[in-house]
């Protein structure tokens, strides 16, 4: 018997990486191996020294290809065994391990667009024109149900389905503010959990998509015009924020600490969707408060009133690096010394 195993890794396009993947097909029983390759086309390597090391880190079940198969993300190694340069996964492994006794919990919720495959239009807007109308102003779609208002919705509980069979820790799916925009949400895990599902959900996005001949996109401003952007909220709690919400308020301040340092690091072109509209807090300024999605942090209203719980950056990009913004989120409240 024979199994079909997936490599699945984050290449070094810039400035936002992409997914790529590669089948190998290896005996049942057998452990799945490290494997290379050729990093000069993934913009990870030179022509004259090519080999890139794959070690798989996360195994699951894989929906697409059922029984016989099994999806493995991979961290990208140079061949002496060290890690890639574009292996941010390494760095919040560190930060990780540093602060686990901070019981480190994330839910990201990762917002996404339906575009045509071949020019990147919105699918949802050109859905709405030919048949003919134009689409109504952003408002009906959020939380929609009905045809011409929540569009896509095959392609999206399909997705669901398939991150279910793959046991990943999916919370939840919605329709989001534009046509053709939705939201999956993966958590409460830990940091590198949460990270390396999101890399997975989103694979699994893009093949999904594939059978319906779409694709995806994680721009943070799919449409120019009266549209919301696309995000990826990162909700964030440590041991004692979960008891505390003077410790949810204390983690709140810190990120406003370095706050231009995590703008940098939230994802590609990310001015274009932290303009201080459409429930955005302007990427120039840093607040939070409780309830408002006009802030950079939000503490949810039922934190404050059970006076304990999470706190919301609503800054991170759609196109952001999962492993980036956990490790920023990490070492920026569980490493604020506040003596």
């Amino acid at each position: 018997m024979y199994r079909k195993i997936e490599y699945i890794w984050v290449d070094g396009t810039k400035p936002t990486p992409q997914l790529r993947s590669k089948t190998k097909i290896i005996n049942k029983g057998e452990e799945i191996p490290i494997w290379g390759f050729d990093g000069s086309s993934t913009n990870q390597a030179e022509g004259s020294n090519s080999d890139c090391v794959l070690n798989p880190v996360y195994i699951c079940p894989d929906p697409v290809r059922g029984w016989s198969g099994e999806l493995a993300l991979c961290e990208v190694l140079n061949t002496d065994m060290t890690p890639h340069e574009s292996n941010t996964r390494a760095d919040l492994c560190k930060v990780y391990e540093k602060n686990k006794s901070e019981d480190v919990w994330f839910g990201m919720e990762q917002e996404y667009t339906f575009v045509n495959r071949w020019n990147n239009t919105s699918y949802g807007l050109d859905y709405c024109l030919k048949d003919g109308y134009e689409p109504a102003a952003q408002g009906p779609y959020y939380c929609s149900v009905g045809s011409g208002r929540a569009i896509g919705r095959e392609i999206v509980e399909e997705h669901l389905d398939a991150c279910l069979e793959a046991k990943l820790t999916i919370s939840g799916i919605n329709a989001e503010v534009m046509p053709g925009q939705w939201e999956f949400q993966i958590g409460p895990v830990n940091a590198i959990e949460a990270s390396d599902q999101l890399w997975i959900a989103r694979w699994l996005l893009h093949r999904i998509a594939e059978r319906h001949e779409l694709a995806v996109s994680f721009e943070p401003k799919p449409a120019e015009g009266d549209w919301n952007g696309a995000g990826c909220h990162t909700n964030f709690s440590t041991k004692e924020m979960r008891n505390s919400l003077a410790a949810c308020e204390r983690a709140a301040v810190a990120l406003g600490e370095r706050a231009h340092h995590h703008i940098k690091n939230y994802g590609a072109d990310i001015e274009k969707r932290l303009t201080g509209d459409h429930e955005t807090c302007s990427y120039r300024e840093y607040k939070w408060g409780i309830s408002d999605r006009g802030a950079s942090v939000r503490i949810p209203w039922q934190v404050a009133k059970n006076g304990k719980g999470y706190i919301e950056d609503r800054r991170p990009n759609a196109n952001c690096d999962p492993y980036m913004v956990t490790k920023l989120i990490t070492e920026t409240v569980c490493e604020t010394n506040w003596s």
